[in-house]
């Protein structure tokens, strides 16, 4: 029996215990959002990154322990397994070290040393390799062969591949050079800044690194990734060498050989690829944290709103949703048109609007110029909503089963006002990858990255708790434990039946057993039923605590409630963990974590790039954060960047210890380049 938890524990800093109790959870089929709330006394309070930080090096050890299973069945078909080499295999546990094992004996095509060994030329190899000091008699072809022999066992011996390994660590430098031809390329010249490179790899940021390989992979460049020569074949010399004879002069001829054509290729393709999983690792943590925050956005809440998608040719496409967002109307105005503000008016009355969405795409600051100048009621908020992965959802098949007989311009509007009513519920019907707040999102592990953010999004979600009887299938689906079959039963269940009165109710769900009830009653919501606690993230396997609590007379004033008045609630089952969460429900039932929606405005004064002007102090909205920076949209159809060195006057090494995603803020005009469209922007030299 394997004990995962022991080779675990040391990678990520955790107790035993907790690693053992949190594979034994997802072993269940516990999911990482269930485990984090509800079975914190069983895995000492681990977060969700943690927990997934466990389920990520459990499956990786998975993985190595199949694989190690291939490779022993390989090399006992070939006859050559022997009970030191099995022993060596079921020992470890390094992918790397693994393969270095293997490769003596993975099939491959025929090499130089298979010639030679066919030739009879093994017993000469081993003679040089012993470098007596007898000389020995040989032509120069047969010593050729010899030298093939020792050059690819040298580059299959371990001890050799981890002294180069250990000699790229320290000084591989990354070289990048210009593809003939390409010099007058227009389309080249984007990647301008990555013709010329030569940096150690260990420095080089994951966002200059994902540029460099899209530039290689489009054709634009070459790269080069070389350790410094001189110490790799010493390094190799001090394995090997032991005399000044002429067999050692042979071994160095064959230890040069292994280096430059065996070893150094293959070294450097491990290292291309290890440098190119670390930067996938940091773009995709980035991808995920900005979605994130955008998940997390405030929701406006039920208001009847009157969404916009500007347009200047077609015209501005107009919806008209219910507090529930339901479509009630649409139409098209154009700007600058009398009649079209008399139909914006006549919407705005009829229906009773509350506030307006408007896209932030093309022509967004003209119509919310328009509707501002339209409407004198101060009443009615207006707010300027992302249109990122709108046209992705007004053309899904989603979109299509929502409004079958509505073109992709009505759908595409109400996606941007579903979104300023609740964001999260609106979002998660679009593939997140295509919300755009990503990091060269196109050019990372797209298995890893598809994880990372379905992910985020079910953490979001289960964060946030959804109200059952109001909930799309969509948004059910990332509930834990749930899934499109059953998300879509619970829908088809509520129509069929009328809104669940109760969380117990949900069992009489086609293919809900006790099992995904477990996992998934606490994160679904009932306003109004029969029972208050099921509008609370209480667990239902808690309630009978959760009452207990409500009744107790020192419980009377729930805000003035210490931990210590909770030890005596405390079992072998219930802890300190659980009962303060049940505590911070009973004192905020029902709340939603996400703030309220505000009014924002961009500078009347400015439209267009053309209208800025270094020390401008402008107000914007943060779309975007990279490890090197955030974008601001500004509303002058182009976001500027603030740099991370223009963000503090301190030095932080990630924009997010200073901004978030959609954060207003003021920022200043520090540069602008009109050819290149590009604006810099300041945020520490407005906040000192």
């Amino acid at each position: 029996m394997i004990n995962y938890s022991e080779h675990i524990a040391p990678i990520l800093g955790l107790k035993q215990s907790q690693v053992s109790a949190t594979i034994a959870l997802l072993d269940e089929k516990a999911t990482i959002p269930f485990i984090a709330r509800y079975r914190k006394e069983k895995t000492g309070s681990l977060d969700e990154v943690q927990i997934a930080a466990i389920s990520e090096q459990y499956n990786r050890l998975q993985e190595l322990v199949a694989r190690k299973q291939t490779i022993l069945e390989t090399i006992e078909e070939q006859g050559k397994l022997t009970p030191e080499l099995k022993q060596q295999i079921e020992d470890c546990w390094s992918a790397t070290d693994l393969e270095d094992i293997y490769l003596p004996y993975k099939p491959h095509k025929k090499t130089r040393a298979d010639i030679a060994r066919e030739k009879g030329l093994q017993p000469l190899a081993d003679r040089i390799k012993k470098q007596y000091p007898e000389p020995i008699k040989a032509s120069e072809e047969d010593l050729q062969g010899a030298r093939d022999i020792i050059a690819e066992e040298v580059s299959q011996d371990t001890k050799a591949r981890n002294a180069i390994r250990r000699e790229f660590s320290y000084t591989a430098i990354l070289t990048t050079k210009l593809v003939k031809g390409k010099e007058n390329d227009e389309e080249a010249q984007k990647y301008k800044d990555y013709f010329s490179v030569s940096e150690p790899l260990k420095h080089i940021s994951s966002h200059r690194l994902l540029a460099i390989r899209r530039a290689e992979n489009e054709g634009v460049i070459r790269v080069d990734i070389s350790a410094d020569v001189d110490k790799c074949l010493d390094k190799l010399d001090r394995l090997y060498i032991r005399n000044a004879t002429f067999s050692a002069k042979q071994m160095e001829l064959a230890l040069e050989d292994s280096y430059k054509r065996l070893l150094k290729p293959s070294i450097e393709n491990e290292f291309a690829a290890s440098s190119k999983e670390e930067a996938d690792t940091e773009a995709i943590r980035v991808f995920a944290n900005n979605l994130r925050q955008l998940l997390l956005e405030s929701p406006l809440g039920q208001k009847r709103v009157l969404a916009l998608d500007p347009g200047f040719r077609t015209g501005c496409k107009m919806v008209i949703l219910s507090a529930q967002g339901d479509l009630l109307h649409h139409d098209v105005i154009f700007l600058h048109n009398l009649d079209s503000q008399h139909t914006l008016q006549a919407a705005v009355q009829k229906y009773g609007i509350e506030a307006i969405a408007i896209g932030n795409g093309t022509a967004s600051r003209e119509c919310e110029e328009f509707v501002r100048r339209t409407l004198t009621s101060d009443n009615i908020a207006v707010f300027v909503v992302s249109e990122n992965g709108a046209s992705v959802y007004s053309a899904s098949k989603i979109a299509r089963d929502e409004f079958p007989n509505e073109d992709v311009t009505v759908r595409g509007a109400v996606s941007i006002g579903r979104r300023l009513m609740d964001p999260l519920a609106e979002l998660v019907k679009i593939d997140p990858k295509s919300i755009g707040v990503g990091q060269y999102q196109h050019d990372v592990d797209q298995t890893r990255l598809k994880e990372a953010l379905n992910q985020t999004v079910e953490s979001v979600v289960n964060y946030v708790g959804v109200d059952v009887n109001t909930a799309s299938p969509y948004l059910l689906t990332y509930i834990s434990g749930l899934g499109p079959a059953l998300a879509q039963n619970i829908v088809t269940y509520r129509s069929e039946n009328g809104p669940f009165p109760d969380r117990k109710s949900l069992l009489k769900v086609p293919k809900m057993g006790a099992k995904t009830f477990e996992q998934c009653a606490g994160f679904l919501r009932i306003a109004g039923g029969t029972e208050p606690l099921d509008n609370t993230a209480v667990h239902p396997e808690r309630y009978a605590i959760a009452k207990k609590m409500m009744k107790d007379p020192e419980f009377s004033n729930l805000q003035m409630v210490q931990s210590s008045n909770l030890e005596k609630y405390v079992t072998d089952e219930v802890g300190l963990p659980t009962l303060t969460d049940i505590l911070h429900e009973l004192q905020k039932p029902s709340r939603d974590p996400r703030t309220q929606a505000e009014e924002f405005r961009f500078d009347e004064s400015v439209h267009s790039i053309t209208d800025l002007q270094v020390g401008m102090v402008l107000p914007g909205i943060v779309t975007n954060i990279s490890n090197f920076g955030a974008f601001v949209d500004l509303g002058v159809h182009k976001d500027g960047l603030i740099h991370i060195s223009e963000m503090a006057n301190r030095r932080i090494s990630d924009p997010n210890e200073v901004l978030s995603l959609h954060q207003k803020l003021k920022v200043k005009v520090i540069g602008i380049d009109l050819p290149r469209q590009r604006i810099q922007l300041s945020l520490k030299q407005v906040t000192t």
